[in-house]
């Protein structure tokens, strides 16, 4: 799932299932599901919606379609397929999604066949997980066969669902401990034609070098990656280790193993800025190798915390070719306001740029109250 980090679009986010959005829905259920409690539906999914964030939202209208779908749960299910692709935005169809998750567990064919038809409307990335909790090894064989569906929403699900650490989400704790069951599904995705996929396998690695480097590194050892498809899965799932310049990351990527480079006329512009605003690092990158080299350029921004301590976040900013004794300019703005994932607080922060995962240079900035 991505989201927008932007404060102001997150707190409208929530309103992406309001009332008037919970009306359309109602009305296109009732137009396509005899016996649906119209008024039913409503008074369970208003109830305190003001209250409620994005995520509640879409468990909310899994609640109410449960309250006000008549029948079985195989009629339920029937008619939320079918409403799917006039449910109206990816979120409110999470709401279908969600409502497969939380009412049909005891029917797991039946509804991870309604989850393969949901996610090209609304993703399923959250609402398979409790399956696969419930039963990893069915739910992966399943998730296996849709690495072959012709929808790239399918296969994305069948990495994306999967994640050990997906973000929004509980973790799986067993593939947390052992990736090794996912496995040939990320195999199988490795070569994909959709970058929709890609990301997904991409993020599904970089998950597990969190806790499982060795065993990433040996998954991709006999990846081609001569074929670009596959080389941008492994750049970006290493992305993490490329950043601490693990040389097997570097290699792999094709990067020189260390950095002979220096970093010349480092400017941090503004020096004083109020929070809100944004800063520009611009410098030289000058080559002190006899030979052309390949070097991955990111930089650090050592955040002040409310406790006043600083903790570091590293950005990735360009891979060069840099010729023997040759230089080039490199620059970059990043904006200083309040994120959902990153609140900013006053204080001198400090800035490193990193080449190959090397320190060449470090400056300051002071970030005011606005």
């Amino acid at each position: 799932m991505t989201a927008s980090t932007d404060a102001t679009t997150s707190y409208n986010l929530k309103d992406l299932i309001s009332p008037a959005t919970l009306h359309a829905l109602a009305e296109v259920f009732t137009d396509t599901a005899p016996g649906f409690q119209h008024k039913r539906f409503l008074a369970v999914a208003t109830d305190g919606l003001d209250a409620l964030s994005i995520m509640q939202r879409v468990h909310r209208v899994a609640q109410a379609l449960d309250a006000a779908l008549p029948g079985s749960f195989g009629t339920q299910l029937d008619a939320v397929v079918a409403a799917a692709p006039r449910a109206g935005g990816s979120f409110m169809n999470m709401g279908l999604c969600d409502f497969v998750a939380s009412f049909g567990l005891h029917d797991p064919a039946a509804s991870l066949a309604a989850l393969q038809h949901l996610t090209p409307h609304g993703t399923a990335e959250f609402a398979i997980r409790p399956f696969l909790r419930q039963d990893l090894a069915g739910t992966l064989r399943t998730m296996t066969r849709w690495t072959a569906d012709g929808d790239e929403h399918v296969r994305r699900l069948a990495s994306e669902g999967c994640r050990p650490r997906l973000p929004w989400s509980f973790r799986l704790d067993a593939l947390v401990a052992d990736p090794t069951p996912a496995a040939e599904i990320l195999r199988a995705l490795r070569a994909d034609d959709a970058l929709y996929v890609r990301r997904s396998v991409a993020n599904h690695l970089n998950d597990i070098t969190k806790d499982h480097a060795d065993w990433v590194f040996a998954h991709v050892a006999d990846w081609d990656l001569d074929d670009a498809r596959s080389a941008w899965i492994v750049k970006h799932a290493l992305r993490s280790r490329i950043k601490q310049g693990d040389a097997r990351a570097l290699k792999l990527i094709g990067a020189s193993d260390g950095a002979r480079a220096a970093v010349e006329q480092l400017a941090i512009a503004p020096a004083r800025l109020a929070i809100g605003g944004a800063i520009e690092i611009a410098f030289e990158l000058r080559s002190s190798a006899d030979v052309t080299q390949r070097l991955v350029v990111d930089y650090a921004i050592h955040y002040v915390k409310k406790n006043g301590r600083a903790s570091p976040k590293v950005f990735k900013l360009k891979t060069v070719e840099l010729a023997a004794g040759a230089s080039t300019p490199i620059r970059i703005q990043r904006a200083l306001r309040d994120f959902t994932t990153r609140t900013h607080y006053p204080g001198t922060h400090r800035i490193e740029i990193l080449v190959n995962g090397q320190r060449l240079a470090e400056g300051t900035f002071e970030l005011l109250a606005p």
